[in-house]
């Protein structure tokens, strides 16, 4: 019995691991030669999320945790354009991950389909900060290839700005967008280290 639930769990990681080798489809769309992966997108939310929480007094560690899972889903039905959405007719994430789950060991299904529900629902302050991360990683990442030549990235980093909820978020997009991306580099590089 262990060894199947230890097999279905791995076979569960596997899947998940698919999340890196898929590409954001709107960059494609975009134009962008080498986009980033659904996976790479979903670190930086959960770090963002973290950082968007503690601004906003909510609990980090949950809304990183609750950004670690919005797109799990993907692995299964990828990444769907907004444009393709007025066409197809698309499960909620809720019920892909129902099924994603559905054969791992109680506890972690639980943890899992608890995490995407939250994100979903869309009540809690970590949920509101986890969303708001995922439309705020966008905005950077559509900023940073922006800055690489892609002309294409205005119209999501308008959605971006236009979607966020929070003060903190809403703060953090300006900030992004006046700045550059290799600022930070920069300022690194001329500041002395603290002893």
């Amino acid at each position: 019995m262990a060894d199947d639930q230890d097999a279905r769990t791995v076979d569960f990681l596997y899947e998940i691991g698919l999340l890196k080798r898929l590409p954001r489809t709107g960059w494609v769309i975009a134009g962008v030669a080498d986009p980033e992966s659904i996976a790479d997108h979903s670190h930086r939310t959960a770090i963002t999320a973290a950082v968007i929480a503690s601004m906003e007094g909510a609990d980090p560690q949950r809304a990183a945790f609750l950004a670690l899972f919005h797109d799990t889903q993907e692995s299964r039905t990828t990444d769907i354009p907004h444009l393709s959405k007025r066409y197809l007719k698309a499960v909620p994430n809720i019920e892909v991950t129902a099924d994603q789950v559905a054969t791992l060991p109680t506890g972690v299904a639980e943890v899992i389909s608890g995490a995407v529900a939250e994100y979903e629902g869309r009540e809690s302050a970590e949920a509101t900060c986890a969303r708001d991360a995922d439309k705020l990683e966008c905005l950077l990442q559509a900023v940073e290839y922006r800055e690489q030549g892609n002309q294409h990235t205005q119209a999501w980093i308008d959605t971006s700005i236009a979607s966020l909820a929070t003060a903190s978020a809403k703060r953090l997009a300006a900030s992004a967008v006046a700045r550059g991306p290799l600022e930070w580099m920069h300022r690194a590089r001329d500041e002395k280290p603290a002893l």
